[in-house]
């Protein structure tokens, strides 16, 4: 099972619609956003994992705000050029959601930890290295590229992905969108 899990997680991050292989091998995608009808979002899945602190975290624990998963590596220089975008959009919308960054492909801990420190990343990072958190969207919208950001609605539904870097503006829009329940 887990042979087919890196499998799957491989074929994802090799990339399909418009991601394409860079430079350094990682799949980037073009900033495609993806929002979906609000009567076609399916139950997003509970995402429970270990912080790069080491810490234990779930997504059921939220409080029904809009949750942002950012998925990342500290390898990955689209990731770097995104950092401080994210860094500013949580700040932006502190009140109304919840950012998690999904590391992985980092075979350990201290180079993600390291990008955390140097970018003052404010909110939690799982640590997700072979990408079975990331696995758990398969069937609904799943990251086809590094980075990619899904966003999950405040009634806990899969709502919207972002393939490759997000701006600021597009970010904080989307999820005040699905703040006030669009």
């Amino acid at each position: 099972m887990r042979k087919f899990a890196c499998l799957l997680v491989a074929l994802l991050l090799a990339g399909c619609g418009t991601a394409s292989v860079g430079a350094n091998g990682f799949v980037a995608g073009d900033g495609t956003l993806t929002v979906l009808p609000a009567d076609q979002r399916p139950a997003a899945p509970v995402i429970a994992g270990t912080t790069l602190a080491g810490d234990a975290w779930r997504s059921d624990a939220t409080g029904g705000r809009v949750l942002v998963y950012n998925v990342w590596g500290s390898w990955c220089a689209p990731c770097r050029a995104e950092a401080p975008v994210l860094v500013a959009a949580s700040k932006r919308t502190a009140e109304i959601a919840v950012f998690v960054g999904l590391n992985t492909r980092d075979l350990d801990k201290a180079a993600p930890q390291a990008f955390v420190r140097a970018f003052g990343v404010p909110y939690v990072n799982l640590y997700d290295p072979d990408g079975a958190l990331l696995l758990k969207f398969s069937g609904q919208l799943p990251a086809s590229a590094i980075p990619s950001t899904l966003l999950v609605d405040t009634k806990g539904r899969a709502a919207a992905r972002i393939i490759g870097e997000v701006t600021e503006a597009t970010l904080v829009d989307v999820i005040s969108d699905l703040a006030a329940g669009k």
